[in-house]
């Protein structure tokens, strides 16, 4: 039988925090910890073998420097990419409809009706999806149903979107007929900082992005 002790800490993983792993042989991070080079240094001076991420991001390790160290790592495959794309849509209606402002004029008693609560109708505007993996495929289902213009970008274009009427198109037309724009892509070096002050000024005046 395999007989495991585990300890748990609500400090953050970095570079001074690491140190409180010596003698453990695996360590399980989360989306807010720093594993980078300097922590991971750290991690394997004190005998740590292996980090588990509870979670689908692996942005957050340096994984070139877990490979040097001997440090093996492992992360949740997927998620529910229903719940991920759901949730979004969710966003989407909660920005555009004003609901959260709302809620808290009810909450405050204040049932005025101004244009600050207008949203627009997502009937017939121009939206696109940045990346069409999983979630961004099943996005691209649900948000068809609104009857929208439906845009595309992924390096790796989807048969599946396609059949929905989406168009791939490049980024830079993303930018400038979009009504509204989904970022889905992972977190990585080629993806950071997509939306930067170079685009700014190319995206239509009151676009939502989520």
């Amino acid at each position: 039988d395999i007989k495991l002790q585990m300890d748990y800490t609500s400090d953050r993983l970095d570079m001074k925090t690491a140190k409180y792993a010596a003698g453990y042989d695996a360590v399980c991070l989360f989306v807010n910890d720093t594993a980078d080079t300097e922590a991971l240094w750290v991690l394997s001076m004190g005998g740590v073998k292996f980090i588990a991420m509870r979670c689908a991001g692996f942005d957050r390790v340096d994984t070139k420097a877990a490979k040097a160290f001997g440090l093996t790592v492992s992360r949740v495959p997927a998620y529910s990419p229903y719940a991920v794309a759901e949730h979004a849509i969710a966003l989407l209606m909660t920005v555009n409809r004003k609901i959260h402002t709302a809620s808290v004029r009810v909450k405050m008693a204040n049932f005025s009706l101004d244009s600050g609560l207008l949203g627009m109708d997502i009937h017939g505007k121009t939206v696109a999806v940045m990346g069409t993996g999983k979630i961004g495929q099943i996005l691209c289902k649900i948000i068809s149903g609104f009857g929208v213009n439906l845009l595309a970008y992924d390096v790796f274009e989807s048969d599946e979107v396609k059949s929905l009427g989406g168009k791939y198109v490049s980024k830079e037309e993303i930018y400038k007929q979009s009504d509204v724009i989904f970022l889905m892509m992972p977190l990585l070096q080629a993806t950071r900082h997509t939306i930067n002050e170079e685009v700014l000024p190319m995206l239509k005046k009151g676009v939502i992005l989520i």
